[in-house]
């Protein structure tokens, strides 16, 4: 599920970047590691436990950002024997994750550090790690070349992509290359591609088709970047790609396959959203209007989404308020054959469960051994059992905090571009009254730029949907939030 990506660029001591170091600190973000998880990470990385399995001969690849180094997937695609026995002519998939178990003893200072920060936690000019970098951005991410352990998913698709069979082992892999998106795609639109990666296309197209059939929503969030250019900032976006779908329905297609497993053992960990609310939907209707988005009311809203362009500047500001019907994930843990009765995600619309980002997400760890234990018809490790009870409550403290972090930087970046223009005028439309409040007070969604801020003040009513002219009052990051008053 995508979260809203804000980049800075600029100097290390830009005015901005230094607002956001004095965030860090506000929100007390965890630094430096210890020395003892710093020694415990040297002794892993120097005697990981590697599997028995060589699955090496496979070239697998992975798909990131051109930047990242802490590479938690990779990836093989090919096409199944037609005289399989299952209705071949369909695909098989492999997904080898990193597996972080290979390096973390249970009870150790890694393990001690990694409940404690419980994500990694991303800023618009850094990112604080979950793990060390010697274990996230070295030995145990699938970076090419390296001998690397992981938790290796083999899922059978058929000819429509539905998912058949799933196979869950450790094993040695290796991967032979790290590409990027807008090389992906070049290399498919092209006809350059190799079959696996050609086949990427096939499976994300198919799997595609499936999410509408079954009411599933992809957001496709652009990235937000925040460009200093002669002493001010400017807002740029990078609309995600198709490739960007089709590597995000492998990992949907896994924590699908894992939810499953889990579901049929009995024992597990799920992601968990409940349907939004009416008054969610009807205050993206509200947002819908100020940004000149015409939606039928006889147009149900995975259908408006997906008919939305990211390249838009309207359509992309649109994308980022989507993300707001998401509030309300959770992480739902049982045992002992006692399943939950809510199993779905809502946005998937499926039971789904996090289980490919082990690096940077604590909780996909422990998924990993259990969907290998459900595999295997076997107990899952005592020290998984310990843990899942309070597993929920970790998430949703960690995942607190990476909201208020992100909160607080959309907060911090928006400050920065309109802090030289307090005093002038905007055109605006009121998405959210503060019932009772003298004065009015509520929400505001801009048309240029594309942001949602405060408005207070101005005598009667906010007129809730409608147009109205407002003047900025205060931005100044760090200090004062964006805020407006009616003109």
């Amino acid at each position: 599920m995508p979260r809203r990506h804000l980049r800075v660029t600029g100097a290390a001591e830009a005015p901005l970047r230094g607002v956001l170091r004095e965030l860090r600190v506000k929100l007390d973000v965890p630094d430096a590691f210890p020395g003892n998880v710093l020694a415990d990470a040297e002794q892993a990385v120097a005697a990981p436990r590697l599997p028995s399995y060589d699955a090496t001969d496979i070239p697998f690849f992975t798909i990131d950002p051109p930047t990242s180094v802490d590479l938690d997937q990779a990836m093989h695609l090919s096409r199944r024997d037609r005289r399989d026995g299952r209705g071949g002519g369909g695909f098989r998939v492999r997904y080898a994750i990193a597996d972080v178990a290979a390096y973390v003893t249970p009870g150790a200072p890694l393990d001690t550090e990694a409940h404690r920060r419980v994500t990694t936690l991303y800023f618009p000019d850094e990112k604080v790690p979950l793990h060390p970098t010697s274990l996230s951005e070295g030995a145990a991410s699938l970076l090419p070349g390296q001998d690397c352990p992981a938790v290796l998913w083999t899922i059978d698709l058929d000819g429509d992509g539905r998912a058949i069979s799933t196979d869950v082992r450790r094993a040695l892999v290796r991967s032979r290359a790290k590409l990027d998106y807008d090389g992906v795609q070049q290399a498919i639109d092209g006809g350059t591609a190799e079959e696996s990666l050609a086949l990427l296309a096939d499976i994300g197209r198919l799997r595609e088709q499936l999410e509408v059939e079954r009411g599933g929503i992809s957001l496709n969030v652009p990235e937000q970047e925040i460009v200093e250019r002669n002493g001010a900032y400017e807002l740029d976006f990078r609309a995600p790609l198709p490739a960007d779908g089709w590597n995000a329905q492998i990992s949907l297609l896994t924590g699908m396959a894992a939810a499953e497993l889990m579901i049929q053992s009995g024992t597990g960990i799920l992601r968990t959203l409940p349907t939004a609310p009416d008054g969610a939907v009807g205050r993206l209707r509200r947002t819908a209007k100020a940004l000149e988005i015409d939606w039928p009311h006889h147009v149900p809203y995975a259908q408006l989404v997906r008919s939305l362009d990211p390249h838009q500047p309207h359509h992309a500001a649109f994308l980022q308020e989507c993300t707001t019907l998401l509030r309300g994930a959770g992480y739902t843990a049982f045992s002992g054959g006692d399943v939950p009765d809510l199993t779905t995600h809502a946005a998937v619309a499926a039971p789904y469960a996090h289980c490919t980002a082990p690096l940077r997400r604590l909780v996909d760890r422990y998924a990993a051994e259990l969907c290998l234990a459900a595999v295997a018809g076997a107990e899952p490790p005592d020290w998984v059992l310990a843990a899942l009870p309070e597993l929920p409550k970790e998430m949703a403290d960690g995942t607190r905090r990476a909201n208020t972090v992100e909160r607080e930087c959309v907060d911090i970046v928006e400050a920065a571009l309109l802090k030289d223009r307090v005093g002038e005028f905007f055109d605006a439309v009121v998405v959210d009254v503060q019932e009772g409040r003298e004065p009015a007070a509520g929400t505001v969604q801009l048309t240029d730029p594309a942001i949602v801020a405060r408005i207070e003040g101005g005598p009667g009513e906010l007129p809730l949907g409608e147009r109205l002219r407002v003047r900025l009052t205060q931005a100044e990051p760090g200090t004062a939030k964006v805020q407006f008053a009616p003109a």
